[in-house]
């Protein structure tokens, strides 16, 4: 993400992607009602910057899903070798 490097204008973001500046806007405005960016306006600019800690708070939980699907994935692994072997037992 551009904006974790630093403040970036939404024209500058919006010269980087093959879309309309409206269209950046939009992406931006959605970026900022989520809490993934924060924006301010100097003078006609619109500078928008990622926010680290709502990053990482997304990361922790993306973290903890991946470790529940593992155990589950794991769990049904288990499931399927243990019938496995009650049909080579029969």
């Amino acid at each position: 993400m551009r904006t974790l490097q630093g403040e970036q204008s939404v024209s500058v973001l919006a010269r980087s992607y093959p879309m309309s500046f409206a269209a950046v806007q939009k992406h931006v405005a959605v970026l900022e009602r989520a809490g993934l960016v924060t924006k301010r306006r100097r003078g006609r600019e619109q500078l928008v910057q990622g926010n680290v800690l709502t990053l990482r708070s997304v990361l922790g939980l993306l973290e903890q899903f991946e470790a529940m699907w593992r155990s589950r994935i794991e769990r049904i692994d288990e499931i399927l070798a243990e019938e496995s072997d009650e049909g080579d037992t029969k």
